[in-house]
């Protein structure tokens, strides 16, 4: 009998440490919205604790927008944006790139082959935005923390590739915002008379929506 239930404890003992060895880690890849064209790359380890889990990811989006308002209380803003409206438009680019990890939690199989994940956490957004108008550039900077959560679908495909969809949004608080040209730089900051109408001018994200869809690899 003693025997018996020392085999019973090393068989378990060795269940579970082959369990913990052989939980999946997925690599995902997608693209879609998020404030322009974005795409994200991902690592996710799921049920590292129950049905708990953590995701680091990447991701990066094309935004060339700018806010044309001519009745801005800023007056540069307000210039630019008149020569922009009166030339039809100016040569604009920029680019969101956010740094972002999460706690997920696995809602577990909704249907055959369908699964849920929820996740929730922490954001670094690197904002970026470039203007010419009146025959000179201007590069605007933001660096800013904020927070995001949202909702990932899945379809398993085979064991080791799924198709998902991913849904949500993430908030960035006030931080300063930088403008240089050839002749000087300027940062503005939360609080001052003009932080509202060139963060809305220059397209800085507040809230930013998410809407993406992409592949899952399980390592």
């Amino acid at each position: 009998m003693k025997k018996t239930l020392l085999a019973l404890a090393a068989l378990a003992a060795t269940t579970a440490s082959a369990q913990t060895f052989t939980r999946p880690v997925e690599l995902g890849l997608s693209a879609g919205y998020a404030g322009g064209l974005s795409g994200e790359a991902f690592v996710h380890a799921p049920y590292v604790y129950g049905p708990f889990g953590v995701k680091a990811g990447v991701s990066y989006a094309n935004v060339g927008n700018f806010n044309y308002d001519s009745d801005s209380s800023n007056l540069f803003v307000a210039g630019a944006s008149a020569y922009c409206q009166d030339v039809g438009g100016c040569s604009t680019s920029g680019s969101n790139l956010i740094i972002g990890l999460d706690g997920t939690y696995a809602l577990g199989e909704l249907s055959p082959g369908l699964d849920a994940d929820l996740y929730a956490g922490v954001r670094y957004g690197m904002f970026n935005r470039s203007l010419t108008a009146f025959g000179d550039t201007t590069t605007y900077s933001m660096n800013s923390f904020g927070l995001g959560g949202g909702l990932m679908l899945g379809y398993a495909v085979n064991p080791g590739l799924s198709l998902f969809g991913d849904l949500g949004a993430d908030y960035f608080f006030n931080s300063a915002l930088t403008s240089t040209n050839s002749t000087d730089s300027v940062t503005v900051n939360p609080g001052d008379a003009d932080y509202a109408a060139l963060r809305s001018f220059t397209n800085m994200p507040n809230v930013n929506f998410k809407a993406r869809v992409g592949v899952k690899f399980r390592l």
